[in-house]
């Protein structure tokens, strides 16, 4: 056994960010980029012709060249990858700004929900399925059981607004005043 401490255990290195690969030979990524440029001049050239179209072969090489060229240039001075930010700071104050799984899914609903308000078709199929396994969960949690195994129970603690609105595929789009009293009545279940 070591005299090691939780600490050293749990302590790690950062590691160094990673290098672009770089060719040897300045030589091979110019006749790349050129054979890319003739190869691309080639068939935007046949590609015209076909349609009846005739463009200088050197303009469209040239047009090419100056893509493939501009295009490595600005890879070798991108700036790095930015470094995940840490979900919690050194002094276990919560970083607000930081993207972490309960943003990404809350902002997920937000969009199912802004896409089926106002497609009834849309709500019965995406948002009403998903209000059942909630309604199911709470019921499990804190009744011991769900809408499927005791639904006279399941439609006494609900009561009528919440209980129509899960098992009545809406015909129209649903008020917000019966989906918030259909939610105040989920919460207090």
């Amino acid at each position: 056994m070591t005299g090691a401490s939780i600490d050293d255990l749990l302590q790690h290195e950062e590691e160094p960010p990673p290098r672009l690969r770089r060719d040897r030979s300045g030589l091979r990524l110019w006749l790349r980029t050129v054979a890319i440029a003739a190869a691309c001049t080639a068939v935007t050239l046949f590609g015209l012709r076909l349609f009846g179209f005739a463009v200088p072969m050197v303009a469209v090489f040239a047009g090419f060249l100056a893509l493939l060229v501009l295009r490595q240039v600005t890879a070798r001075l991108a700036p790095p990858a930015p470094v995940r930010p840490l979900l919690r700071e050194d002094d276990g104050a919560y970083n607000w700004s930081a993207q972490d799984a309960l943003q990404t899914a809350v902002g997920r609903w937000e969009t199912v929900l802004a896409r089926a308000q106002n497609d009834p078709e849309r709500f019965n199929q995406v948002v009403l399925p998903a209000l059942g396994e909630l309604v199911d969960e709470r019921l499990r949690q804190r009744h011991g059981f769900t809408r499927a195994t005791d639904p006279e129970r399941a439609r006494a603690l609900l009561t009528d607004p919440l209980w129509k609105l899960l098992t009545t595929p809406a015909r129209r789009k649903p008020r917000p005043a019966d989906i918030a009293a259909a939610v105040a009545q989920l919460e207090k279940t």
